[in-house]
C-alpha cells in the first residue's frame, strides 16, 4: 500500500477536439510543443527547446516574456514514457535537484468523434483558480494548446 501524498497537488482537465494521438505528438515533438509551451504572451525562446522524450530523457527550453525581456528557464527529466497515453516529469528550474522537483502526469484517453481527454496533474506546488502564476499559467498553455491544435497542427 502507498502512503498518501500530502505535498500540494493540482489537476487541470481538457477535453480537446483532436485524435489522441495529435495530442499526444504536441507533447513530445519539439515543433509541436514549441508552439504552445507557455502561457498567452510568453515566448518560447528560439532555440531553446531540447526533448528527448524516454524514461531517463531529459527536456529544457526556456520561456521569454517578450513585454519585459524575462526569462523563465524550464527543465525536467521523463520519468514514465507510454505512447499515446502516459507521460510523467519533473518540472522545474534546470538547477532543481530531479528528486525535490514538482512531478508531472498526463493521462490522455481517446473519446469519440477524434476527441481527447487530458488529465493534467502536478504534485509538489501549490496552486489554484485565479492564482496568476503557476495554476492559471498552465490554463493558459492549455487555451493555447487548443488553438495549436484547432489551427491544422496535423
Amino acid at each position: 500500500m502507498t502512503e498518501p501524498d500530502d505535498r500540494p497537488q493540482f489537476t487541470i482537465t481538457r477535453i480537446l477536439d483532436a485524435p489522441r494521438e495529435l495530442v499526444w505528438r504536441a507533447w513530445t515533438e519539439p515543433e509541436q510543443a514549441g508552439a504552445w509551451w507557455h502561457p498567452r504572451g510568453i515566448d518560447v525562446e528560439e532555440g531553446s527547446l531540447e526533448l528527448d522524450v524516454r524514461p531517463g530523457g531529459r527536456y529544457r527550453y526556456t520561456m521569454v516574456n517578450p513585454a519585459d525581456g524575462s526569462r523563465y528557464p524550464t527543465a525536467g527529466v521523463y520519468l514514465e514514457v507510454q505512447p499515446p497515453e502516459r507521460l510523467a516529469f519533473t518540472w522545474g528550474s534546470p538547477e532543481d535537484a530531479d528528486d525535490a522537483a514538482p512531478l508531472i502526469t498526463v493521462l490522455l484517453r481517446e473519446l469519440d468523434a477524434e476527441r481527447t481527454e487530458m488529465l493534467f496533474h502536478l504534485v509538489g506546488i501549490d496552486a489554484a483558480p485565479g492564482d496568476d502564476n503557476v495554476y492559471d499559467g498552465w490554463t493558459s498553455a492549455f487555451d493555447v494548446l487548443e488553438e495549436h491544435l484547432a489551427g491544422g497542427a496535423r
